[in-house]
């Protein structure tokens, strides 16, 4: 399973991102694939954060805009969001642990057990996914 990171969704929709051209035909890709996709809630609401928040810079899109795209994503026959099962607790308490993490990197932390918790491999352009012990990523636009 491919699981999605907040930040190639916004690079995908965002214009102004240096890596918008290939994170947006990266996703396109995966979201017509095969391969089964997960995305965290984490991602999905991080996505809507950023993209409609009208103080950062560049185009942004009006919630009602936003939401659609996310309508979309889902109803790809081959995505699932994912949620925290009965091992999540015990995972994510080791990640946060093991993996040093503290302050914002415990939303990375949940992103990380909810992707080892489905066997899947994280798509992420944030190199401190690192930290975590047993967490299978890559960086798709590398």
């Amino acid at each position: 399973m491919i699981v999605f990171d907040a930040n190639l969704l916004i690079y995908a929709y965002d214009t102004g991102s240096a890596y918008h051209a290939r994170s947006r035909a990266w996703v396109e890709r995966t979201f017509s694939g095969a391969e089964a996709v997960g995305l965290p809630w984490h991602a999905i609401t991080a996505f809507l954060r950023i993209i409609t928040n009208k103080r950062l810079p560049g185009a942004r899109f009006t919630m009602e805009e936003a939401v659609q795209i996310v309508d979309r994503w889902l109803a790809q026959p081959m995505v699932r969001t994912l949620v925290p099962g009965e091992q999540h607790w015990s995972l994510l308490r080791r990640l946060l642990i093991e993996g040093q993490a503290s302050g914002a990197l415990a939303n990375d932390a949940q992103i990380a057990a909810l992707t080892v918790e489905y066997g899947g491999v994280l798509h992420t352009a944030d190199r401190d996914f690192a930290r975590f012990p047993g967490l299978r990523w890559v960086n798709p636009l590398t």
